[in-house]
């Protein structure tokens, strides 16, 4: 007998066909429009040029920083925006020089308790937390040590660890004797050294946050002093006498130990990433804040932390994205402050247009394929106490209280040959440049100096 179809029935079926050719349509069209990346941002603490394996160190054992290097970009010539930690820091944060955010100086766990960084700013943080991210940042902040100035008012869902410029790795207490271990606006108790409490509150934020697009800013304070090891005691107490430095006399064992438990926390962050399938979608970018003080190495570079010289400022980079970034080493010049403009475009390039920065994106030179393309030309300046610097190009000119240098270092990346004589044209124009610039610096008000 054949079935036969009333004209209901007919709409039924036609309803049916339809639903289910929209859903294939609508499940097709999520499958072809990727989601946003994930970002995570590793910041060491004073690491040198020359202190991990991917740039010619042979003692420090470094092999999970070593594999994003070598799965993703390594920079030859990135630099931080300070010679110390807080300007970078505040650069970072707002992707402009850090004298526009009232940052020259170090933020002091002694003179600076009640300042910070500028409300009046836009953080990375805010910007990406209004495109729908979840923020969190772990380990260092050193913008403010008042709450007024708290990570989670400058963007950040979600803060663990300390204020200030450098804790005891076990005891957590800052240089001036206060207890500094945070979550979110309150002082915690947690034992623990402080590079694993750092990973293991990065890796607890992803798992909270993994079916959303999240912004993890690991600001790691290693191999910043004091040199402590994990198995080293705690020095420091409440109001108590003791040496910053930490007590430990083999200091370059205890930095070797406290660089490679940095890398050994990275391995487990990037493991944990794999096997929760996030890899393919997270942009991991690795730097140091400034370079290293005397225990660390900048080789070839001269100079150390706090100064204008290459040692001072060229640091460590890479960008590792799986099946993102074809492999490669870039030698453009990028700073601190472009990784704002840079995560910006990355997730929404219109969104920025009513953002001013002074930094630029290098996003092309992390797209699949580009990354040997020349970013524009243009200068960079740094400043800090007696020295100044500018670059553009292959040219620095130094000014370091009354002596002036010029180097070419596409030739001297070492700055032995001072130029200045043969130069003279190149010199009164980076002069011209530099003083332009500490004019416009100027007008903004400082809070540290």
């Amino acid at each position: 007998m054949k079935r036969k179809w009333s004209v209901l029935h007919l709409l039924l079926l036609v309803q049916i066909v339809f639903t289910a050719c929209t859903r294939e349509i609508k499940n097709n069209k999520e499958r072809e429009t990727p989601t946003k990346p994930n970002i995570i941002l590793i910041m060491a603490d004073d690491l040198g040029y020359n202190d991990l394996g991917c740039y010619g160190n042979d003692r420090i054992k470094t092999p999970n920083i070593d594999a994003l290097a070598r799965t993703g970009i390594r920079f030859t010539d990135y630099h931080s925006n300070g010679a110390v930690c807080s300007p970078t820091r505040a650069a970072l944060m707002t992707g402009n020089y850090q004298q526009r955010a009232g940052i020259e100086g170090v933020v002091t766990a002694k003179n600076h308790r009640h300042t910070g960084l500028a409300h009046s700013t836009t953080t990375l943080a805010e910007y990406l937390s209004g495109q729908g991210y979840k923020t969190a940042i772990t380990g260092k902040w050193h913008l403010g040590y008042d709450t007024a100035f708290s990570p989670t008012n400058h963007g950040f869902d979600y803060f663990k660890g300390f204020v200030s410029g450098n804790v005891d790795y076990h005891s957590h207490i800052d240089q001036e004797g206060h207890y500094d271990w945070w979550l979110n606006k309150d002082t915690v108790v947690e034992e623990g050294y402080s590079t694993d409490l750092i990973t293991k509150a990065g890796i607890d934020f992803i798992s909270d946050n993994k079916d959303n697009p999240f912004f993890l800013y690991m600001a790691h304070e290693a191999p910043h002093f004091p040199y402590q090891g994990r198995n080293d005691p705690a020095d420091r107490t409440i109001i108590g006498e003791f040496d910053n430095l930490g007590s430990r006399e083999d200091r370059e064992g205890a930095y070797k130990e406290m660089i490679e438990a940095m890398d050994e926390g990275i391995g487990v962050l990037v493991k944990y990433l794999e096997d929760q399938q996030l890899l393919e979608n997270t942009l991991i970018i690795f730097c140091s804040d400034n370079g290293a003080a005397k225990v660390g190495s900048n080789l070839p570079l001269s100079g150390l932390k706090g100064s204008v010289w290459e040692g001072g400022h060229r640091v460590p980079a890479i960008a590792s994205w799986k099946g993102q970034i074809q492999p490669g080493v870039s030698d453009e010049t990028v700073l601190s402050m472009d990784i704002f403009p840079t995560m910006a475009q990355l997730v929404n390039e219109q969104a920025l247009s009513g953002h001013q920065l002074d930094g630029r994106s290098f996003l092309s030179l992390i797209r699949p394929g580009n990354h040997q393309q020349p970013l524009p030309e243009r200068p960079f300046f740094w400043r800090f106490k007696k020295g100044r610097a500018v670059r553009l190009g292959q040219w620095k000119y130094l000014r370091i209280d009354t002596t002036r240098y010029l180097f070419d270092l596409s030739a001297d990346i070492s700055e032995e040959k001072n130029l200045l004589d043969d130069q003279g044209l190149m010199t009164d124009s980076l002069s011209n440049l530099l003083e332009s610039w500490e004019k416009e610096m100027d007008r903004h008000e400082m809070r540290t100096e």
